[in-house]
């Protein structure tokens, strides 16, 4: 719909840069609530944030980095999990504290009742969100559409930007 349209519903224009497990939610969260609001949503998946749209998505997340990132724990009595823990850098990038540290961010979330990566997609999906793989960073990536979810779409910066034209909101994640 037009934007002069009083009537058009307001529309979210959203750049998912990143795939990690933290970075991926975001972008989801804010995609799947306009959407539930009725609100148009875009979402042009580039570079790392790519990866969002394959078949089967394990997003996992990485303290090094990352020194705001809390490190609490999902389990034992409730003073143990109200712990902030400070995780010397040495150990962050120590083999497989990647997996343990995603291993604790997705039981927290699932014990808080946080939707998982693939719930808040499908959300997305259900809400008709507009998901659109950049085709410059398929090509980089040796990426092809068949690699993706059904309901992805190609589309290149240009395809993006006539959506984000109209757009109430446009944010970079």
């Amino acid at each position: 719909m037009a934007k002069s349209d009083p009537d058009a519903p307001k529309r979210l224009a959203l750049i998912a840069s990143k795939g990690t497990l933290d970075w991926a939610y975001p972008p989801f969260i804010l995609a799947s609530a306009a959407g539930s609001m009725g609100w148009e949503v875009g979402m042009f998946f580039t570079f790392y944030g790519l990866p969002l749209l394959l078949k089967e998505i394990d997003p996992e997340v990485t303290p090094l980095g990352n020194p705001a990132m809390p490190m609490k724990m999902p389990f034992g009595p409730e003073n143990f999990q109200k712990v902030n823990w400070p995780i010397p850098t040495a150990l962050m990038a120590a083999p497989g504290f990647n997996s343990l540290a995603t291993s604790l961010m997705k039981q927290t979330f699932k014990n808080k009742g946080i939707a998982s990566i693939p719930e808040l997609r499908a959300i997305c999906i259900e809400a008709d969100v507009q998901l659109i793989a950049c085709q410059l960073t398929m090509g980089v990536f040796g990426l092809k559409m068949e690699d993706f979810i059904p309901e992805a779409v190609p589309g290149g910066a240009a395809t993006f930007l006539e959506f984000a034209a109209d757009a109430d909101v446009s944010l970079f994640i």
